[in-house]
């Protein structure tokens, strides 16, 4: 019997509007980010010079200007790579130490900045793949260079050559690409030998690095403090592995437009997993049915959850009017004096608490991260 046109366009209505896209494809990728400063800077966990090795964003190995040795991060590392391998590490990255330590000082230079500020040279190179079922497919190499946080210079892989987005990596351009041994060597890594030290690092992985964690989801609601008629919706993804997911928040079953959705985008957590949060506003009256839906590559089939349709803070936040009302009235009954007195109390409870400052100030640390700050590459 064949299938009538109202039934086929119900289908077809279903399938974009209703059902979500299935995590089909793996991806999984292998970086390797250098981070230089032009000199030592007096901030905790910051150093001069920094490597670390990331596979599918959980950082494998590492290295840093003070303790000059390549250490693995991965338990699994440790026992499956042979001494040598941390050895031979430990010297290479010395030497690319050395190497950026003086080409900060050219650029330096070549952008005519004075020595009395900080900047900063970063290099990411690696890989990433795709893989369907058994098959794995090379998807794109990156071999990039900023600095001070922007973009300096990178390979393009499919042209076999460099890409000077700035006047000032022209003449480093130039001479790249008039070595075509370098050019080839760049092309071959990114597409074989990278790839290969990807596979074989997954195939060494844990339990965890390769079958990933499942994510653990909750959706909740609080008093948006901006307007006190609508509620802020809130889905929450968190402890998932690998970063790859989906989340929708949904309306009577469909998803709602991104352009309504305020994201946190993927954030790392402190364990190597993942979490992701959005939310939306809503009035505090309104009755629609809302639910999070979450999936990944972990889950047989997505997970979804229903909002209750409770709010979190509202109760709490009647309850304090009424406290802070009682309160208003006792002092009331003390007298002027009395309120007063408490008045002093609290003005001086927030003045020791506000003088409690960090050693470094607020914008020294943002102009450090601003100028460290290119995407994925952030120092250690």
């Amino acid at each position: 019997m064949g299938t009538t046109v109202p039934t086929a366009s119900f289908a077809l209505l279903c399938v974009f509007l209703l059902c979500e896209p299935s995590l089909q494809t793996e991806k999984h990728s292998l970086y390797y980010i250098y981070t230089a400063l032009s000199k030592p800077v007096d901030l905790p966990g910051i150093y001069q010079f920094t490597a670390m090795g990331l596979l599918d964003d959980r950082e494998i190995d590492y290295y840093n200007s003070i303790e000059q040795r390549k250490i693995p991060k991965q338990h699994w590392m440790k026992e499956k790579m042979q001494q040598d391998y941390w050895e031979k590490g430990t010297q290479s990255r010395k030497s690319k130490e050395q190497w950026f330590n003086v080409n900060v000082d050219i650029l330096m230079k070549r952008m005519r900045h004075n020595e009395s500020d900080v900047h900063v040279l970063q290099w990411r190179h690696g890989c990433e793949i795709e893989k369907q079922g058994d098959e794995v497919k090379f998807s794109r190499g990156i071999d990039e260079y900023s600095y001070d946080g922007d973009n300096f210079l990178s390979f393009d892989d499919k042209e076999s050559q460099w890409v000077a987005p700035v006047d000032a990596a022209l003449p480093t351009k130039r001479k790249w690409d008039n070595v075509p041994i370098l050019n080839t060597y760049t092309k071959g890594y990114l597409e074989k030998e990278c790839v290969d030290w990807l596979n074989k690092f997954r195939d060494f992985g844990d339990e965890e690095i390769q079958n990933g964690s499942l994510p653990e989801v909750d959706v909740f609601a609080k008093r948006y403090t901006s307007d006190k008629t609508k509620l802020k919706l809130t889905c929450f993804a968190t402890g998932f592995y690998p970063k790859d997911v989906i989340l929708s928040i949904r309306k009577y079953r469909s998803p709602l437009p991104e352009e309504e959705i305020v994201s946190s985008g993927v954030r790392p957590n402190h364990d190597g997993t993942f979490q992701l949060k959005k939310s939306v506003f809503i009035q505090e009256d309104e009755k629609a049915e809302y639910d999070c839906f979450v999936s990944h590559r972990t889950l047989k089939e997505p997970i979804v959850i229903k909002w209750d349709g409770k709010c979190q803070d509202c109760t709490k936040g009647n309850m304090m009017n009424l406290v802070i009302g009682v309160v208003i009235g006792v002092l009331l009954m003390l007298g002027v004096g009395g309120l007063v007195f408490f008045l002093r109390g609290k003005m001086s409870c927030w003045n020791v608490s506000s003088s409690d400052s960090s050693t470094y100030s607020s914008q020294e640390k943002k102009d450090l991260m601003i100028k460290t700050s290119t995407g994925q590459i952030q120092p250690a």
